[in-house]
């Protein structure tokens, strides 16, 4: 008896998701056209405003959900969230799931979760039918990433769901008064899409001491939402920063191909991105510069200062300006806390002060360019929390804002006449923008890729 209830229980649960795939793949068809998202980005497309579904779609949708609803509701259900230091498994047994069930889930879901990457908040629900059987489990680690491991007539199947998302292409514009973290938040944005737009040009322009007031900047941004709410940003399609006398202009297009991982190019096809950035500390103040004749403020007489210092509130974390091989780690006098990286062609960056370094940083390993390598201190001979930052070319100190770069990579033949094409269908999107408009764009997209195209906030 209970193997025919077991039966009829399965056929029902596949009945209801065949029916519900059917008509879902019926209405995608009438649903205005979905971009799909493959792994990484989705480059700038000028796209079409979404269409809205219509009332007898909504009426079918509805029901389906009522339906499932219903149907999922006859089944015991049992709900959890990992709280810090749990293991799925320890949950689940918080929870009073049997050991069968923990292991048919656990090992279900092991070939489509990566269990390492489990964190607290994360949330499942189980579903057991009236012989404590598993029929399903919901496992959702984020907005946009829910797994559904469901029993199909003698086994159990695992599966990311599809989601679909709203992609908002905003127009950004504004000027500098005081700096252009303020003036990013004037505009109601976080400080993770400033530092986006910051890195962008961060082997051009130091936004600690180079900006003016009077600059102006301009960005065309993408931002993800579910249902209504906002998950968070996705590329900076194209990004500007103009002098306030005009004399200087720094425009980045995202671009990607099959041959060229996406990175932000000048209108010459030259990478903005160069082998040294500017600042190893995002929007920290220069609180002393590059000189031969610098009075010393603990000593109290004349010293070279042979780099510059970046003021910032302790514990701020310091990135490699380049990639390259640490060749001390350690304690070195008056710098205190001191990591000094190699580089090709005789070049070595020096970072002194440090209030402790990286962890998973040692002497002798590589690391790469804008790698967390330390934290800002005041160890060794310093009045307050700074960074002492060197560079040294063929054992030469040099100014590290007067040295020039060579980009790492610069467009050719098809990529180049991509690019172009690219710029002149961004300059007709901008120039149709009304002027008071910020949403100029909204598409449906279908977030299909394990790598997620939304930077979470």
């Amino acid at each position: 008896m209970k193997a025919l209830k077991h039966f009829f229980k399965t056929i029902h649960f596949i009945t209801i998701s065949v029916f519900f795939c059917i008509v879902l793949s019926v209405l995608i068809t009438r649903i205005a056209p979905h971009d799909s998202v493959p792994s990484g980005h989705a480059i700038a497309s000028i796209t079409q405003p979404k269409t809205s579904t219509n009332s007898a779609d909504e009426q079918i949708i509805n029901h389906i959900k009522k339906t499932t609803e219903e149907f999922l509701s006859s089944y015991t259900e049992i709900s959890g969230e990992l709280k810090p230091g749990d293991s799925l498994s320890t949950s689940f047994t918080r929870h009073n799931i049997s050991a069968e069930i923990k292991n048919i889930i656990i090992e279900g879901f092991r070939n489509t979760i990566d269990f390492k990457q489990l964190y607290p908040g994360n949330t499942y629900t189980v579903y057991l039918d009236d012989d404590k059987q598993l029929v399903r489990c919901v496992f959702q680690s984020s907005p946009i990433d829910t797994y559904i491991l469901e029993r199909s007539e003698d086994e159990y199947v695992a599966k990311k769901t599809t989601v679909y998302l709203d992609r908002f292409t905003e127009y950004l514009s504004g000027s500098i008064e005081t700096s252009l973290f303020e003036s990013f938040l004037a505009l109601g944005e976080s400080p993770k899409l400033i530092y986006s737009f910051a890195d962008i040009f961060s082997s051009k322009i130091d936004f600690n001491t180079e900006t003016r007031k009077g600059d102006t900047f301009t960005a065309l941004i993408e931002k993800y939402y579910k249902e209504g709410e906002f998950l968070g940003y996705g590329n900076i399609l194209y990004a500007k920063y103009e002098r306030f006398d005009h004399k200087e202009t720094l425009e980045g297009y995202y671009y990607e191909s099959d041959k060229v991982q996406g990175a932000y190019f000048d209108q010459d096809g030259n990478e903005l991105g160069t082998y040294f950035i500017r600042s190893p500390v995002p929007f920290g103040r220069v609180s002393s510069r590059f000189s031969f004749q610098r009075m010393h403020p603990i000593l109290g007489k004349i010293v070279p200062h042979l780099g510059v210092d970046l003021a910032a509130p302790h514990g701020t974390p310091i990135i490699a300006a380049a990639d390259g091989r640490v060749k001390f780690k350690g304690i070195n006098g008056g710098f205190g806390k001191q990591i000094i990286l190699t580089h090709g062609n005789g070049y070595q960056t020096h970072y002194g002060h440090l209030s402790s370094f990286n962890k998973e940083v040692k002497a002798g390993q590589r690391v790469k360019q804008k790698q967390v390598i330390g934290y800002v201190g005041s160890t060794g001979l310093a009045t307050g929390p700074h960074l002492d930052y060197r560079i040294q070319e063929n054992g030469v100190f040099k100014n590290p804002f007067g040295i020039k770069f060579k980009p790492k990579s610069t467009l050719q033949g098809n990529d180049l006449a991509n690019l172009i094409s690219l710029q002149s269908r961004i300059a007709q999107y901008l120039d149709a923008v009304p002027f008071d408009t910020r949403i100029v764009d909204v598409r449906e997209i279908v977030y299909t890729s394990k790598k997620n195209p939304v930077s979470l906030m």
